[in-house]
């Protein structure tokens, strides 16, 4: 399905919705799956969590990551997604942009919210990874993530034209 190109899917998940979407999309159309991981991991209790997001985000903090994503340069297609953090992207998400450059690459976007729809997801992600030519973008709520399979599908065909 992926037709000989090199594909990646990239997710930054805290509460696992994200997740599931990113091994849905990963089943469908092949290729590699990458976490992008905190250094230092978010609390599980979740005003801790959003507290910080917020902090982070309003600093533009580039929070330090584990994730090491070898020849990254040999990816054609890049899936990316994260939830909606405070209208944006985490901001592990933006430590991974910087390092891993997409120019040049396909970027097919997905995101999860929890009510919030993409806001500014979309083109806050275009803003920052300059050269690259997204796909229209996936946006589901979290509550229906984990059983999404028939929107992923359609998302994902729309993707590979």
């Amino acid at each position: 399905m992926n037709n000989g190109k090199k594909i990646l899917v990239a997710y930054f998940s805290w509460s696992g919705n994200t997740k599931a979407v990113a091994e849905e999309i990963h089943k469908q159309v092949g290729g590699d799956i990458a976490e992008i991981v905190p250094a230092t991991p978010y609390s599980e209790t979740y005003s801790v969590t959003v507290a910080k997001a917020k902090a982070e985000q309003a600093a533009g903090t580039r929070p330090a990551i584990s994730t090491k994503i070898a020849d990254f340069e040999q990816y054609d297609t890049i899936y990316l997604g994260y939830p909606n953090w405070w209208g944006s992207m985490p901001m592990p998400v933006a430590t991974f942009i910087d390092t891993y450059k997409m120019s040049g690459k396909k970027v097919a976007p997905f995101f999860t919210h929890g009510g919030g729809g993409v806001q500014r997801c979309m083109s806050d992600l275009e803003a920052r990874v300059q050269g690259a030519k997204f796909t229209d973008y996936l946006c589901l709520s979290g509550s229906s993530a984990k059983n999404s399979q028939g929107e992923i599908t359609s998302w994902v065909k729309k993707t590979q034209n």
